[in-house]
């Protein structure tokens, strides 16, 4: 008795087993849908960079002479005009070069009505026929060399006085003084490349932004496109700019080619500062008061088991399938591609025109409207139910003892 009782709770058990998987074979469970809705809003497409803060017009003040620093009348901050004494060179040996440089041209000119006497002495003795051709040609050539010495003399006097004048240095332009190099006794020694002793910036109530763009994306940046970045300065400000000039010269950065992106920024309050670091979002594109869904919706289409299970004709698979976007793929704007939208249990294939795609909404145009529900996945009901399924054997599970 017990003995029949054990094969009939074998048949029952496994009479189950073959039950549940004939009933799970034979019967489609439709998968439960991940959604979205289609709403009204904005789409940008943006290229983000980071830049470095500068003065429109930054001057490098030299000297042209060497010295030794005698007055300083600036310092870091100041304030200064074009024209303005900035610093002064000791010009104790520039005025001795002077002194001698006069003295020299004095004595040039002695020197030139000297011979300007001889040669007219000789001239006229020649003209006597007294003196021989020769005499007069040295009395000539004599004349002639002393007006050179004197030309040469007026030139190195013009030069002395030259050289005195660059020991006062002023400031080329209006500006505000970023950088000051030297003090008071420090040496400057002028060679090939004059030394730089201040640095002045032009207006820094117009400033600009020198922002590296990658060459995957410098295609997109055109002149006056409009930008807003941060600093790590003013956190929670935004500021604003525009796109002033996309330079031509390519700068490797880590073996990538980026380009020199120029963005003009209003400094009116001066709180942005020379040197800062710029986080900069370039406004590429940007469609306002669009519909626009989930982008990943017009990437997904239902499963072949599915379509067949709403009894959907083959011609009309492959003509869907023709225009689906795979999912690497990134949507090209004036394209067309299909949505899948639900409304109730019914789920309906839908042709749009595809906008811009920011990455996470996709702009989008057709016979739909605001608020209509789309499709965006579908997780099978099977899969779900199969790790819930009593009879499937589960890995062991760990205890731990403490």
């Amino acid at each position: 008795m017990k003995k029949a009782i054990i094969i009939i709770s074998i048949l029952v058990v496994v009479g189950g087993i073959a039950a549940y998987f004939y009933f799970s074979a034979s019967k489609y469970v439709p998968p439960v849908w991940k959604t979205a809705k289609i709403e009204k809003g904005s789409v940008s497409i943006n290229v983000t960079a980071t830049g470095s803060l500068n003065a429109v017009t930054t001057v490098q003040v030299g000297a042209q002479v060497s010295g030794i620093i005698s007055k300083i009348f600036v310092d870091f901050n100041s304030v200064v005009k074009k024209g303005q004494i900035i610093a002064l060179l000791d010009t104790t040996l520039l005025y001795s070069s002077l002194r001698d440089a006069s003295a020299a041209v004095q004595k040039a000119r002695v020197q030139v009505d000297l011979t300007g006497k001889q040669f007219v002495r000789a001239d006229t003795l020649f003209t006597e026929k007294v003196a021989s051709k020769s005499d007069f040609d040295l009395a000539e050539s004599a004349y002639k060399s002393a007006q050179a010495e004197l030309s040469s003399a007026v030139a190195n006097l013009d030069h002395a006085k030259t050289t005195l004048k660059y020991a006062t240095i002023k400031a080329p332009i209006n500006g505000t003084v970023i950088s000051r190099n030297v003090d008071v006794g420090q040496t400057v020694i002028s060679s090939f490349n004059a030394p730089t002793l201040f640095t002045i910036a032009n207006d820094l109530t117009q400033m600009q932004v020198l922002a590296n763009v990658d060459e995957a994306d410098i295609g997109q940046v055109k002149v006056g496109q409009e930008t807003v970045f941060t600093v790590d300065a003013y956190p929670y400000d935004v500021f604003k700019g525009s796109v002033a000039m996309v330079r031509l010269l390519p700068v490797v950065v880590q073996n990538v080619n980026n380009y020199t992106v120029v963005i003009n920024v209003s400094n009116p309050d001066l709180k942005l500062l020379p040197g800062l670091t710029a986080n900069v979002t370039i406004k590429v594109t940007e469609h306002t008061g669009i519909l626009r869904v989930a982008g990943n919706s017009i990437h997904f289409m239902p499963s072949t088991d599915y379509l067949h299970y709403i009894k959907m004709p083959d011609s009309a698979i492959s003509r869907i399938q023709s225009k689906r976007i795979a999912g690497n793929e990134i949507p090209k704007p004036g394209s067309d591609g299909y949505i899948w939208v639900k409304n109730g249990e019914v789920v309906r294939p839908e042709l749009v025109h595809i906008g811009i795609f920011d990455g996470s909404f996709i702009e989008i145009s057709g016979d739909i409207k605001e608020g209509d529900v789309v499709l965006t996945g579908g997780e099978s009901v099977d899969a779900a139910a199969a790790t819930n399924n009593p009879f499937m054997p589960k890995m062991p599970s760990r205890k731990t003892t403490h």
